[in-house]
């Protein structure tokens, strides 16, 4: 598969001329979601969900099908009657080619007084992981982990275990569009240098083969 980096949490994947994304949100491009296939989106949070790029994705291919939990799937379903799915953990669906299983039930903990929200975790192909706002650890074995970097809900030393956990052949940033470019390199360093797998950062654009 080739992955396209898009900005903070969204990532593209085609394979065979068949397109997936992956939280086509609020800090991602207006146009990220159009040409997709099949849509993947891991919670409601706005930087993971925005309803008008979304909405831009399944308009642009009347083919094209939403894969997500209820809360979201609440919010567009009635708009495209038969093309959006509620998944949750334990579940795996076939999508445009695509083999996708679904991982993770709770969105990591912000500050105990703020209610935790649903999350799911997409592990595509058997391969490439994105856990969402999650350190969720899959009961199979990940070759590409998106790793969520930085976030109001994790610290850098949570961020290495949680590699060292899942045990990845590499990694790739995500959500770090609040990470300073000042940050990045000291970054890199650490993950780099302790979480015990390759580690690689993309510029939103560009691509890599997985």
């Amino acid at each position: 598969m080739r992955l396209t980096k898009k900005t903070h949490a969204c990532v593209r994947l085609e394979k065979d001329g068949r397109t997936l994304v992956i939280d086509p949100g609020g800090y991602s491009e207006e146009d990220a979601a159009v040409g997709a296939d099949v849509i993947l989106v891991t919670h409601e949070h706005p930087d993971h969900f925005h309803e008008g790029r979304l909405r831009a994705g399944l308009e642009a291919n009347p083919a094209a099908e939403l894969w997500t939990l209820r809360s979201v799937a609440e919010q567009v379903s009635a708009a495209f009657p038969g093309r959006v799915h509620t998944v949750g953990h334990g579940d795996t669906f076939s999508a445009a080619g695509f083999e996708v299983r679904v991982h993770g039930e709770l969105h990591a903990v912000i500050h105990p007084e703020i209610p935790r929200i649903t999350n799911v975790g997409f592990l595509v192909d058997g391969s490439v992981f994105h856990p969402g706002d999650a350190l969720t650890v899959p009961d199979e074995p990940v070759e590409t982990l998106m790793l969520p970097v930085m976030a109001p809900w994790n610290k850098v030393s949570e961020v290495i275990d949680y590699v060292r956990e899942v045990k990845p052949g590499r990694t790739l940033d995500v959500h770090d569009a609040l990470l300073t470019e000042l940050a990045r390199p000291l970054y890199d360093t650490l993950l780099g240098n302790l979480g015990g797998a390759d580690h690689t950062r993309l510029t939103p654009g560009d691509s890599f083969e997985v």
